[in-house]
């Protein structure tokens, strides 16, 4: 017995005449869409992943210490009259990437001193997770002083994600400072505290703000003067906003660098010639591999997302085709035919538009 007819028999036994006939090509039909979204599904976990790696080659590009020396000499105040050579050897070797938890209880986790590539998210029950993207020490000499500062360094695709970044600037670096408790100073021992930095870089900023740079701080204002301003007392916390835009005309060296560094459109031998030779930086500890890695990823990235959204223009085109041509009182199978897809499929789709 065909296996149109069974269909038919087993619905007539469940539900009688008045139930919808059930072809094999509506059959058919379903199969295929559930081919397309198992298709639809891999090729969303492949952008994933691609997005994934993609960001881990960012943050390890960024950890490089010639590229964070950069980004000191134009965000720190401490460190704006070094040179890059000379701020590259004041950097700890305690760069984490995407170790360091910022919520409570598991910044201390002991971790070794080294440069890592894996996104390790540490949790705590009822809260997100949330790492630093990177984070370090430096070091500096003031009056015969050596001073220890803690840097963060984030990178961020949104300028605006749902919430104002520099808020959540301010809250790393309350973080960052209220996790030195028990580690930078004991007690009630509070002017050994470091002073943190937690560092933004803003890729896709819109075009009304461009390339620009921004700083957020802890300063003194007076309501009735008197009271001497110790300046070292409350300068424990600095928010630097580095905005970036690839059509933006303005800006200083570091956006143009960083430009260069992470511009998606750029290939990986254009932007090693332009960093090496405009902005004298080697591709030194594997630099130059990463970039390549970073690039590739950034392609294919594109490409999946160029086919996913072909592939979901076309069934949204398909959709409106149909509609238009049922609205003016076309019959199902005018429709199939003008548009060359089966009876079946058409049906599915003017369902779907009468539920929805």
């Amino acid at each position: 017995m065909p296996s149109e007819i069974l269909v038919v028999l087993c619905l007539a036994h469940f539900g009688g005449e008045n139930q919808p006939l059930v072809t094999v090509g509506y059959i058919r039909y379903n199969e295929e869409r559930k081919k397309s979204m198992k298709n639809e599904l891999a090729g969303d976990l492949a952008l994933a992943e691609g997005k994934s790696q993609y960001d881990t080659y960012c943050k390890r590009i960024l950890a490089n210490k010639i590229i964070l020396a950069w980004i000191l000499k134009y965000a720190a105040e401490e460190f704006k009259d070094m040179s890059i050579s000379q701020i590259k050897t004041c950097i700890g070797s305690d760069i984490h990437i995407s170790e360091v938890s910022v919520l409570p209880g598991r910044t201390n986790l002991r971790e070794p001193e080294k440069i890592t590539g894996e996104a390790e998210e540490d949790s705590v029950p009822g809260e997100g997770e949330l790492c630093y993207d990177i984070r370090f020490s430096v070091y500096y000499a003031r009056q015969k002083e050596r001073i220890k500062l803690i840097i963060n360094v984030e990178a961020q695709k949104e300028f605006r994600p749902g919430y104002s970044i520099t808020t959540r600037g301010i809250f790393y670096g309350a973080r960052m400072i209220s996790a030195q408790k028990g580690i930078e100073f004991i007690g009630r021992d509070y002017d050994n505290i470091r002073k943190v930095y937690s560092i933004w870089i803003c890729m896709n900023a819109p075009d009304y703000i461009g390339n620009a740079v921004s700083e957020y701080s802890i300063c003194k204002k007076d309501r009735v003067p008197g009271i001497p301003d110790e300046k070292k007392a409350y300068d424990k916390l600095t928010v630097i906003m580095i905005c970036l835009n690839p059509d933006s005309k303005k800006g200083n060296r570091l956006t143009k660098m960083l430009g260069v560094l992470l511009a998606p459109g750029i290939k990986a031998n254009a932007k090693i010639h332009q960093l090496e030779h405009e902005f004298d930086i080697p591709m030194e500890s594997g630099m130059g591999e990463e970039l390549n890695q970073m690039c590739n990823l950034s392609d294919y990235v594109e490409e999946i997302g160029i086919k996913k959204g072909i592939e979901q223009g076309r069934e949204q085109l398909l959709t409106q085709l149909v509609m238009k041509k049922y609205e003016k009182g076309r019959s199902i199978a005018e429709i199939a035919d003008a548009l060359e897809e089966s009876e079946d499929t058409i049906c599915k789709i003017i369902e779907n538009m009468k539920k929805g």
